[in-house]
């Protein structure tokens, strides 16, 4: 049987992640899924790729409000409200992820130095609205509605325990699965079926698996200290995980309905890509 066993959150983008025991899917991401971001002073989006420190901010939920720490400063927590009218429109800007420029909200100036202070240059923490529309690649899309939040271009990433499993028997060291950022990680089946997914159900949800995900630099990060520990698991996995140059780990996915789902969840396969 395969079954739901993680559902991951991201709500600021390339920041530590949060372990749930059940979330909303919604169009552009699971609730509250990289809803924020961090940009530099044009406005541009920085991640893990270029600042692996990021991994060490520590985002968590509590009592209607998204709390962040930083790792040896746990005492020193950014409230952010989870509440949308909390954060004035008329602090609107315009950002960029990738190619895309999205309209996005300033959080306030608060946030924006206490990420400043940690890390050393110049950011500002954005928000994206529900009027922001950020449109999924055309290519790839069900429909011409299909959004996605400041995610790198699709609204889930789901990996199958089986996968992590094989991928870490070639490896010196085993990784966590938190290396590869997923929404969803599943027991049961054969290492990577999930890349082959074109239509499932997780629980009385449908999902559309979109393509396999081609990995960056970002899986070199060790979450734990946020430091580059090396090639691995890039170097590993391009000897016989490699589609088209890329080197790929998991399967982009677009929801098809909206609903709850939690760990434990039954995943019910109804088509698969024909290679």
């Amino acid at each position: 049987m395969l079954q739901l066993s993680e559902i991951w959150i991201y709500p600021v983008k390339s920041l530590g992640g949060i372990a749930l025991k059940e979330s909303k899917v919604m169009p552009r991401g699971l609730e509250h899924d990289r809803r924020w971001m961090l940009v530099d002073e044009h406005g541009v989006f920085i991640t893990q790729r270029e600042y692996p420190e990021l991994a060490l901010f520590q985002p968590e939920i509590n009592n209607g409000f998204l709390k962040i720490s930083y790792k040896g400063r746990q005492s020193e927590v950014l409230r952010i409200s989870l509440n949308e009218s909390a954060v004035k429109s008329e602090n609107k800007v315009c950002v960029m992820v990738w190619e895309d420029e999205v309209h996005a909200n300033e959080v306030s100036a608060e946030a924006n130095n206490w990420f400043t202070d940690r890390l050393g240059f110049k950011v500002r923490l954005v928000y994206m609205p529900d009027e922001s529309q950020r449109k999924v690649d055309p290519n790839y899309a069900v429909s011409q509605s299909d959004i996605t939040s400041f995610s790198d271009g699709f609204p889930y990433l789901i990996i199958g325990q089986s996968s992590l499993d094989d991928l870490n028997s070639r490896l010196e060291t085993a990784l966590s699965v938190k290396r590869f950022r997923p929404n969803f990680v599943f027991t049961g089946g054969e290492p990577y079926e999930e890349e082959s997914w074109k239509g499932f159900t997780i629980g009385n949800l449908d999902f559309f698996g979109v393509k396999p995900s081609g990995r960056c630099v970002i899986v070199t990060v060790n979450p734990e200290s946020g430091a580059v520990d090396g090639k691995e698991p890039l170097r590993t996995l391009s000897k016989y995980k490699t589609v088209n140059k890329k080197v790929i780990f998991g399967q982009n996915v677009i929801a098809l309905q909206q609903g709850s789902l939690k760990v434990g969840d039954e995943i019910a396969v109804l088509k698969k890509r024909s290679n």
